[in-house]
Parts: structure tokens; C-alpha cells; sequence
């Protein structure tokens, strides 16, 4: 059983600050890429930052400057520093990871439950 777990949502003011976490648990062996998404009400889900375990990012356009992501591949963890936040960056926030369970198996793709980060103006 693999387990995406996000912590570190919550209420900030516009301009304010957030750091996101994502622990990956279970059956892992490696994995390549993690990332955020979020999806505001009445929009679809959206890339918001990516990372290989190389260490490549991938940002979107919208949070360029503003977000952060990191990892630690020892730790299996994900984080995504924002600031500068605005309204418009309100949305529930998923974590997402392309791992294998072993060495030679295919790859999986998972999804957290979800955080929800509200920026009041």
C-alpha cells in the first residue's frame, strides 16, 4: 500500500506565505517524478510545479518567481514553498508521484487526498 500524505494548507492573507509538504509511504522502491497540482472551484486541475528525481524543474507560468519546489529523495518528501500568495492561488493543492514498487515493475502514478489553501485579500 503506497500513501501520499500533504500537510500545510491553511488561511493566509494575500502576500503571505505557505509551505506545502508531501510524504510518500508504502511499497516503494523509486520514484521518478513528484509534483503539485490544484484545482480551484469550477476549474479543472492544473500543474502547478514538478520535479524529477534528477532534480529538473517545472513550473507554471502563474507561479513562476513566486513557488518553490524542493524535494528529498531520502525522505520520500515533496514540499512547495509559496509566497507572494494571491486570491487567485486559493484552491485545493494534490501531491502527485510516478514511482515502482520494485526495480523491474511498471510504474504507478498516485495522488494525495488534497490540501486546501485559501488566500484572503
Amino acid at each position: 500500500q503506497v500513501q501520499l500524505v500533504e500537510s500545510g494548507g491553511g488561511l493566509v492573507q494575500a502576500g503571505g506565505s505557505l509551505r506545502l509538504s508531501c510524504a510518500a509511504s508504502g511499497s516503494i522502491f523509486s520514484i521518478n517524478a513528484m509534483g503539485w497540482y490544484r484545482q480551484a472551484p469550477g476549474k479543472q486541475r492544473e500543474l502547478v510545479a514538478t520535479t524529477t528525481s534528477g532534480g529538473s524543474t517545472n513550473y507554471a507560468d502563474s507561479v513562476k518567481g513566486r513557488f518553490t519546489i524542493s524535494r528529498d529523495n531520502a525522505k520520500n518528501t515533496v514540499y512547495l514553498q509559496m509566497s507572494s500568495l494571491k486570491p487567485e492561488d486559493t484552491a485545493v493543492y494534490y501531491c502527485n508521484a510516478d514511482f515502482r514498487k520494485t526495480a523491474w515493475g511498471r510504474g504507478y502514478n498516485y495522488w494525495g487526498q488534497g490540501t486546501q489553501v485559501t488566500v484572503s485579500s
